[in-house]
């Protein structure tokens, strides 16, 4: 068996659960002289950065795939890594890795008949679905109504952040926080167990204030806050952790297990947020989960794209015990619902391993050409 092509296919489409706006990704389509083809994905997020990941897996990659054997996929991302050696590995490179080493390990299960995760060491047959979603902070009857459908839903974890405009999110308004902090524990009451997102690249809270802001939320019993200060700051993440007893989730804007690395040894974390769609696709994910398994640590993963990356999430959960949950998007959207003929499901706040081979979903390539853009 030998790979016969590796093409990049960046799309564009309206993203319900950010009201509408137009996200990015770009798929990786790897296909072997017999027939066999996977599919990854990177979460590039913009035009500009999805277009540059299909020009650096195609002139980039490529070359260097083609007529290799698919399953001997670590050495395969090792050439990729060696390759980039100049411009990466993270940015753009670190995306184009992700959705071919996602593509690979497809291509890799499917040509042993086994689920990924089987490939990994299944260690769970479900793992928990996190109902994500950007909050509307100008208009909180709607928010609130959006947590009582989860509750109704049967979702056992849940999770708001950022906002509808970018100047009006979670975390610029005390008051407001707080309120919705109150009405969203008082909608879906203690047992189901509430995430909230700052999201502090943007929002920027120094330490008193990010301090004073959970002490502020501690009635409302958040499971962990993510984001609450600048990611790259990880001195002030480990003084805002000893100050505080709410869990701080971070680690979306990591890229790889030098980055992963700095942020566990600096005591600035809970939750590791892990995301195979960015930080150089299950490969690079099993040795960040290594990291955070001898550290004792967990992780939840921020998956919030297409049902590729639900995928490749699902796997790497089920092959671990420190691993939480993952987000979900809990109401139909076009990279869940229509690029896969076979979207995810969740029952009681649980998505069930498939004993499929590969990543266990089927993309409908129709649907890819018709969101693929140049």
């Amino acid at each position: 068996m030998k790979i016969k092509s590796v093409t990049a296919h960046p799309l564009q489409y309206p993203e319900p659960h950010d009201h509408g706006k137009l996200r990015c990704i770009t798929l990786a389509r790897v296909e072997t002289d017999d027939g066999l083809v996977g599919w990854g994905e990177c979460i590039s997020q913009f035009p500009e950065s999805a277009l540059a990941t299909k020009t650096i897996i195609e002139c980039g990659y490529a070359p260097l795939l083609i007529g290799e054997d698919p399953r001997d996929v670590e050495r395969l991302w090792s050439a990729m890594l060696a390759r980039i050696w100049w411009y990466g590995p993270q940015g753009i490179a670190a995306f184009g890795v992700s959705a071919v080493d996602a593509a690979l390990w497809d291509v890799k299960g499917k040509a042993l008949g086994m689920p990924v995760c089987r490939l990994f060491g299944q260690l769970k047959d479900s793992v928990v679905a996190m109902a994500s979603i950007h909050l509307n902070m100008d208009d909180l009857d709607w928010t609130v109504q959006e947590f009582a459908w989860f509750r109704e839903q049967g979702y056992r974890v849940v999770k708001g952040g950022w906002g509808k405009r970018p100047e009006s999110v979670f975390g610029m308004n005390r008051e407001r926080d707080i309120l919705l902090a109150k009405q969203i524990r008082e909608t879906i009451g203690q047992d189901i167990e509430l995430v909230l997102d700052v999201l502090g690249a943007r929002v920027k809270w120094d330490v008193p204030t990010a301090i004073q802001r959970f002490r502020d939320l501690e009635p409302y019993r958040i499971k962990w806050i993510e984001e609450p200060l600048p990611p790259h700051d990880l001195e002030a993440h480990a003084r805002l952790r000893n100050a505080v007893s709410t869990s701080i989730g971070t680690g979306e804007q990591e890229w790889n297990l030098e980055g992963y690395r700095r942020l566990i040894r600096s005591g600035a974390v809970d939750v590791v947020q892990i995301d195979p769609g960015r930080c150089l696709g299950l490969t690079g994910s099993r040795q960040v989960m290594s990291l955070i398994e001898s550290e004792n640590l967990r992780f939840s993963a921020h998956t919030w794209s297409s049902a590729l990356n639900t995928a490749s999430s699902l796997h790497l959960l089920a092959s671990s015990t420190h691993g939480v949950c993952m987000d979900f998007k809990p109401h139909e959207s076009p990279m869940q619902h229509e690029l896969v003929s076979d979207p995810w499901v969740q029952e009681n706040g649980m998505i069930s391993v498939r004993d499929s081979p590969g990543l266990g979903v089927t993309v409908r390539e129709e649907v890819v050409k018709k969101y693929e853009f140049s």
